[in-house]
């Protein structure tokens, strides 16, 4: 059985392997020649804004302690592990080699590391902790014939978690965490260093894991409108914090450089890492099923990792693959007779029923807002909240679009299908139904 915890992790090693390697899984295919987007701490002699590469990043959130509770924080990032096949006496550097029917590829892995601190919140409340910490680079050698040899380097890291908490005012006892996680690594280079050379120095996919005992956290998204102004004045820089683990404790939170929701989960459909959550499950597991066999060879040899995702897909069985096609996940009753509305994700079965539930006509039906009446043909001007999964909506903010659609969620909830009236392709989106979505108190009627 899965417990809360088991969840928690499994979030955070999706985290922690995100683009880690993409389809096709191969080296030589050009997305990967481009790796570590996500949470990268660059050396501060590469650090520059203007490029966006940065060496901190910041988190800050709320809880509710007591005078003895401990905060517990984890710091998980990979450290760059450059795998060079080299032959000779001079051991000079080869792109591969294919050893006993084995290939053997130069590629970039990474070794996965976890630091933990526990401190008291009274501390935090005294003033600024600093936690410094380590990681050593080192030299592997693996001897594949008496000519040929595989080695991993790793270069030495140093970082500091900065932690701080501040008494919120009134009557309700919150405080407000700041926590830094700051590479400090003293890296000179002579000339200009690339970005490949600074991430040897990097600390990636760096995300946190902070749990407090005895108390609790409250959540960014949803959170009690007492603390609603304290939740305005948090800034994080290159993380977001969402509530993980028990949601009866909220005693959890991960601090991710990929934006999610509170208690986020894998599927349990989900089989294995994929590393592209970008992409669906079922389209990128066909995708890699349809790869040549020569593409398959060369991604085994490019990565373990991508060795056991091949491995695995091409022994996947056919009871699984139908799993990915579609899961039932709730079943809601509809007022106005009729069975029961089956719920699915699968795209060849709509969400309602045109024939059992009467109350809902998507193309038709309306909101109210401000007063006016919104529904399909209605221009409104966007105003994205601050509880958008998807950050690129900021960029929307003030723009008019027309609505397409009003539906209706499970929960009851409206939402409003647009299209952008200065996309050129607006057109074509409203022809495939693609839209944009948007809650009723984020658009204003025009």
């Amino acid at each position: 059985m899965t417990t809360p915890v088991d969840q928690a992790r499994a979030v955070a090693d999706a985290v922690l392997y995100e683009g880690y390697v993409l389809y096709p899984y191969r080296a030589s295919a050009t997305k990967n020649q481009m790796r570590w987007q996500f949470g990268v701490l660059m050396p501060p002699c590469f650090a520059d804004a203007e490029t966006g590469e940065y060496d901190r990043c910041r988190t800050e959130c709320l809880l509710e302690p007591d005078l003895h509770t401990i905060l517990h924080v984890r710091v998980r990032f990979l450290q760059v592990q450059a795998r060079t096949v080299e032959v000779g006496p001079s051991h000079r550097q080869v792109p591969s080699l294919t050893v006993a029917d084995t290939e053997y590829t130069s590629w970039e892995e990474a070794v996965a590391h976890e630091i933990e601190a526990a401190l008291p919140v009274s501390d935090l409340l005294a003033g600024d902790n600093v936690v410094p910490f380590t990681v050593d680079g080192g030299e592997d050698v693996e001897q594949l014939t008496e000519q040929a040899r595989l080695v991993r380097r790793r270069w030495r890291l140093d970082a500091q978690l900065r932690l701080r908490a501040y008494t919120l005012s009134g009557p309700y006892g919150g405080v407000r965490l700041t926590m830094d996680v700051v590479n400090t690594s003293p890296w000179r280079q002579s000339r200009r260093p690339t970005r490949q050379l600074a991430l040897r120095r990097a600390l990636i996919a760096e995300h946190s894991v902070l749990s407090v005992f005895p108390g609790r956290f409250l959540s960014l998204v949803d959170p009690p409108e007492w603390a609603k102004p304290a939740v305005r004045a948090c800034h994080n820089e290159r993380t977001w914090p969402v509530l993980v683990g028990d949601p009866d404790r909220a005693d959890t939170v991960l601090s991710s450089p990929i934006i999610l929701y509170d208690y986020p989960t894998v599927a349990e459909e989900s089989a294995g890492q994929l590393y592209d959550g970008t992409e669906i499950d079922e389209i990128l597991t066909l995708r890699t099923m349809a790869l040549t066999d020569e593409e398959k060879r060369q991604a085994r040899a490019t990565d373990p990792r991508s060795r056991e995702l091949v491995d695995r897909i091409d022994q996947m069985p056919a009871e699984l693959l139908e799993r990915l096609h579609g899961t039932v996940r709730y079943l809601r009753s509809v007022t106005g007779g009729g069975e029961p509305v089956q719920i699915t994700d699968r795209p060849d079965v709509p969400w309602w029923d045109p024939g059992a539930d009467t109350s809902v006509h998507p193309e038709t039906d309306s909101v109210v807002i401000g007063g006016v009446a919104v529904a399909r043909g209605s221009r409104v001007r966007l105003r994205p909240g601050l509880r958008r999964a998807d950050a690129q909506d900021m960029f929307l903010a003030g723009r008019v679009a027309t609505v397409q659609s009003v539906l209706l969620d499970v929960d009851g909830d409206r939402h409003i299908a647009v299209t952008l009236d200065d996309d050129e392709a607006s057109d074509l989106n409203a022809a495939h139904g693609r839209f944009r979505y948007f809650s009723a108190e984020e658009v204003e009627p025009l």
